[in-house]
């Protein structure tokens, strides 16, 4: 089985390739380049989940995999919260037949002032993290999540919980589609 990433982020290409492989077993997982279609610092849930399933569905047709997989991190307004947003991780799966399925994982915060620079400076948050933390390759490696979280987790795992949910109707298709 061929998997398609639409990205060439090795974080989120590892955390497809790990999800995949315990799912089918011997999988071919590559990233292709594509473009979201979205800001490079997605804000909302609405724009997040489109640059989601744009690169899910351009990856597909890019390379005429059996899946083709989207992964999109954005920031959206969340009540209550220190600094007002949430970050979360929305993927996508798409496959041939036109069939999209969406999950995201966990919502973390960042510190106030890596929100404002997103907000008032229009800097994405890789960016603005990478320099808080003077790690311009931090999204490439642990990410912001592994800084903030001590280590406890890393990028690639918190990509994981994302497309593990997207695949919830997939690993269930009687369920969701009324067949096995």
């Amino acid at each position: 089985m061929k998997i398609a990433v639409g990205s060439t982020n090795p974080t989120k290409v590892k955390a497809v390739e790990n999800v995949m492989r315990r799912i089918y077993g011997d999988v071919e997982v590559f990233g292709v380049e594509v473009d979201s279609g979205v800001s490079d610092q997605p804000i909302g849930l609405e724009e997040t989940t489109r640059g989601a399933i744009n690169r899910a569905k351009l990856a597909l047709e890019k390379t005429g995999a059996h899946l083709g997989v989207g992964i999109e991190a954005g920031i959206y307004p969340f009540p209550r919260t220190l600094t007002g947003y949430l970050d979360i991780q929305v993927c996508a799966v798409a496959s041939p037949d036109g069939v999209i399925t969406i999950g995201h994982g966990p919502g973390f915060e960042y510190p106030p002032a890596v929100i404002e620079k997103i907000l008032n400076e229009g800097v994405e948050v890789g960016i603005a993290m990478g320099e808080l933390v003077n790690d311009l390759e931090l999204k490439k490696k642990i990410g912001a999540i592994g800084v903030l979280s001590k280590g406890l987790l890393t990028r690639t795992e918190l990509n994981e919980i994302a497309i593990l949910m997207a695949m919830i109707p997939r690993l269930n298709p009687k369920l969701f589609f009324g067949k096995r």
